[in-house]
């Protein structure tokens, strides 16, 4: 069968692919560091924030093959990739539920890293909604969360791999072009401009929500009277 190039993955979905590598990375080395990292764990925390949330906006205005619609995994559409019928370009169904995994595990880590605390001197931003008790109970699930985010993660890069070596389907050179060799399927249509400035402002609102920048600031300590003698 003859193939053809075409538009595979817009840029923004390229550039939210790459930056959310990095940024986990970045936060897992300074969590790992500690000490004076631990600020920049944060900072990469809300940073991951913004990103999920945009890649949430994007899977639903953005171009066709970053809609979560395209590539959501039906039964029926993970029958048909088991039996080797498979042919759509885009993401496979096993390759969808890796993404949904990792966008739900690394969107529970960046929520849950707001409200955790180290016990010595760092707290998320927003941590005074929660209270000492229940953030706790968050730094115990968010320590927990890393390990099967280290699990996924070493499954996925496994998976383009295996894709690479054996099945010779480079799967991280459309993610850096935007364009793949297909048997069947058109170029992505959609998310223009107006989607993207959209999807923008509302990860932009979300930093600035988990931020805890809008909380109102504690009152200073009341000053007390030097005895005169």
């Amino acid at each position: 069968m003859s193939s053809k190039r075409i538009r595979l993955w817009d840029l923004p979905t390229r550039l939210f692919h790459w930056l959310l590598v990095l940024a986990v990375i970045g936060a897992v080395i300074c969590g790992q560091m500690g000490g004076n990292l631990i600020v920049w764990h944060g900072r990469l925390g809300l940073f991951i924030i913004g990103l999920v949330v945009f890649r949430l906006v994007w899977g639903l205005i953005g171009s066709t093959y970053a809609r979560f619609a395209q590539f959501f995994p039906t039964p029926a559409k993970i029958r048909a990739y088991l039996r080797g019928e498979w042919r759509e370009p885009g993401h496979n169904p096993l390759g969808a539920l890796s993404v949904f995994g990792l966008l739900a595990v690394v969107g529970f880590q960046a929520a849950s890293g707001l409200f955790v605390n180290d016990d010595i001197a760092f707290r998320g931003p927003l941590f005074d909604l929660v209270g000492k008790a229940l953030s706790n109970r968050l730094t115990g699930l968010h320590h927990l969360a890393a390990d099967l985010l280290y699990v996924l993660v070493g499954l996925h890069v496994a998976a383009i791999a295996f894709y690479a070596r054996v099945k010779k389907n480079n799967l991280l050179l459309p993610m850096l072009t935007g364009t793949k060799e297909v048997e069947q399927g058109e170029d992505a249509r959609g998310g223009g401009l107006l989607a993207l400035i959209v999807a923008v402002l509302l990860a932009l609102a979300a930093v600035y929500g988990a931020s805890g920048a809008w909380l109102p600031k504690p009152p200073p300590p009341s000053a007390v009277d030097t005895p005169a003698w």
